[in-house]
């Protein structure tokens, strides 16, 4: 039986028409309490979004986003804190970091799979992808995009989207346009992250607040 599954796994990656990305390796690590566990899967699908760029039937890229609101840092401490046993006096310290950086700057952490690597090249500065942030202010592109490195457990125990041979990244926007207007203005419910290219676009949506 094993067998099989294995040559049905190997016939789908070699037809070339996946609508999935392949995945290999352990589940992402969840939290021994189902509530716990739901509560923070439910902050993360509030602020997170997936989209796939296809070429006819086959995908090119997939990727995930989750924007770093303070209401999900702090979900995603508290889940860091029950993982690694953390001391009160640390989480605070934590929470105090994060804090300070949302305040600092827009970011989203953004997960991608691209079929062939030529194209994983996000954080280059030539690019082939042009990366924005679109709210009812105008869209802004990145100050900053940071090649993290790729997925593993740790990094699913928090974003369960981004699969075993993902590669992420951190993207920074600044709070405010050059004349001074807030990026994202007050009362906003929905941003875009718009991850776009010659081979196509992926427009992501996730709430704001």
């Amino acid at each position: 039986m094993r067998r099989l599954l294995v040559a049905a796994v190997l016939l789908g990656m070699l037809g070339g028409c996946a609508s999935t990305p392949p995945s290999v390796g352990e589940p992402a690590p969840t939290l021994d309490d189902p509530k716990q566990e739901s509560a923070y899967l439910s902050v993360l699908d509030r602020y997170s979004d997936r989209k796939e760029i296809y070429d006819g039937f086959d995908t090119r890229v997939f990727a995930g986003a989750t924007l770093q609101t303070p209401t999900f840092r702090e979900a995603r401490i508290h889940r860091r804190a029950i993982f690694q046993t953390l001391p009160a006096a640390k989480v605070e310290q934590l929470l105090a970091e994060e804090m300070s950086e949302a305040e600092k700057f827009h970011e989203f952490f953004l997960a991608v799979h691209v079929n062939d690597y030529r194209y994983d090249d996000f954080a280059h500065r030539n690019s082939i992808w042009r990366i924005a942030l679109v709210t009812s202010a105008g869209e802004i592109t990145p100050m900053e995009i940071r090649r993290l490195g790729r997925s593993d457990l740790n990094v699913r125990a928090y974003y369960p989207y981004a699969s075993l041979f993902w590669v992420t990244y951190r993207v920074r926007f600044p709070k405010a346009f050059a004349n001074g207007q807030p990026v994202i203005p007050e009362g906003t419910e929905q941003v875009m992250l718009r991850v776009a290219s010659s081979l196509g676009n992926a427009e992501l949506k996730v709430h704001a607040r």
